[in-house]
């Protein structure tokens, strides 16, 4: 079996670390029993650039529980668990090509690795999959049924493709499912976020200014999450609606401009290029901390920092200081990509198993739709979100209501009236 791997002898950690993820993955777990009894995915061969951790690796393992042919990348070059990437080759049978700390040529040799067997479904956290099909092997596209798309900027990217008409294939938007951004994008990013920012700094975060850029739903979690921990959150917007959200959510709100003298913590979230820029850095005070996490390592741009800095040195793992010419002292946390992943574990099993419950059950509604689908942009369709949600409401042990008769017919009539 082709695959390129860490160590292999991490393996057996591997293991135990994707056994703990599944114990909080009881949605995804009834997926994979149904698709070992039902076999929706036989024959099918997926190319899957995700976030190599312990929760793909059980979503893998679901998608081969339903006969695909399944093969792993990462889609970042620092988000990979190692010892998980080994644990999915022997312990599974699922080729990975991924290995945390990989440069750029190696990166993209993982995702041409990836579809090497001629992908029928591509699943992408940031689209790097699809991109490298539509600019540099073209002659796999007739093969490929649709794609799934997992995360805000990679969905940005696709609509950008439909609108310019240069979508080959029909791609499901995982991100737009209710029962994925409203959690993952919310609860994970928010908790994962601040995770990764403690174990690389151990900064206290309570009197800190913490400053949020972008208050999208994975800002909106990172700001309540630091507001919880007693710091002091500004929100930077350029979209009034989101603006105005975060006003009435008891938020501060200010340019960058306003902010970047007085914050202590920079945090980008926002899926854009060069949010904070060099003349941030040049207003910036001493020992201001700066992150990124969102999915892309463009929203600081370290490439004018470091023209703009005498000095550079790794004062921890994930933190490197950058020393002015007038001594201030700025800190980039995990070279500016996803702090959540690079430092910390990324988002708990437990919300991304709505996440990858979307991501299993679009793959098989994508393969009974086959040559049905447009190529464009979808929406995962309202059934399977709900049924996500129901799904995880039961294995909470939460019940709720139902409508009665009645209300339903009142719900659907127009001549009942008041």
């Amino acid at each position: 079996m082709d695959y390129d791997v860490k160590d292999m002898g991490l393996a057996d950690k591997g293991l135990l670390r994707i056994e703990w993820a599944r114990e909080s993955m009881a949605v995804l777990q009834m997926i994979e029993e149904r698709f070992a009894r039902e076999q929706p995915l036989r024959g099918i061969r997926i190319s899957a650039c995700l976030h190599v951790t312990s929760e793909t690796a059980n979503l893998a393992r679901a998608l081969k529980a339903g006969g695909a042919d399944v093969r792993v990348c990462a889609s970042n070059p620092l988000s990979t668990q190692d010892d998980v990437a080994a644990a999915l080759v022997r312990h599974f049978e699922i080729p990975v090509f991924a290995i945390k700390g990989e440069d750029r040529e190696t990166y993209y040799q993982h995702i041409t690795s990836a579809i090497a067997h001629r992908p029928q479904i591509t699943m992408d956290d940031g689209a790097d999959t699809i991109s490298v099909l539509h600019a540099d092997r073209k002659d796999l596209l007739p093969d490929v049924i649709a794609g799934t798309e997992e995360t805000t900027t990679g969905v940005i990217r696709l609509r950008s493709m439909e609108r310019d008409g240069v979508l080959a294939y029909p791609i499901i938007a995982v991100n737009d499912a209710d029962t994925k951004h409203l959690f993952d994008n919310r609860y994970g990013t928010g908790q994962s976020t601040i995770d990764g920012i403690l174990r690389a700094t151990n900064l206290l975060l309570a009197g800190r200014r913490f400053v949020v850029c972008g208050y999208g739903w994975c800002g909106k979690g990172v700001a309540m999450r630091a507001r919880g921990l007693g710091a002091n959150v500004v929100v930077t917007e350029v979209d009034p609606l989101k603006a105005l959200e975060a006003v009435m959510d008891g938020y501060s709100v200010m340019p960058l401009d306003e902010a970047i003298r007085s914050g202590d913590l920079f945090v980008t979230l926002t899926g854009n290029l060069h949010v904070i820029r060099e003349e941030h850095f040049r207003l910036m005070k001493d020992g201001a901390v700066v992150c990124n996490s969102g999915h892309f390592n463009v929203e600081v741009d370290l490439e004018a920092l470091e023209k703009l800095a005498k000095e550079k040195r790794t004062i921890r793992d994930f933190v490197e200081e950058y020393v002015m010419p007038d001594g201030r002292r700025i800190i980039v946390l995990g070279e500016g990509r996803l702090i959540n992943l690079v430092a910390a574990e990324g988002h708990p099993a437990s919300v991304m198993d709505m996440s990858f419950a979307n991501q299993a059950l679009s793959a098989e509604y994508v393969v009974k739709r086959q040559g049905t689908l447009e190529k464009r942009v979808y929406r995962v369709p309202k059934e399977i979100d709900m049924q996500i949600a129901a799904l995880k409401l039961a294995s909470m042990g939460v019940r709720i209501d139902m409508l009665t008769p009645e209300q339903r017919q009142y719900l659907d009539s127009w001549s009942m009236g008041t």
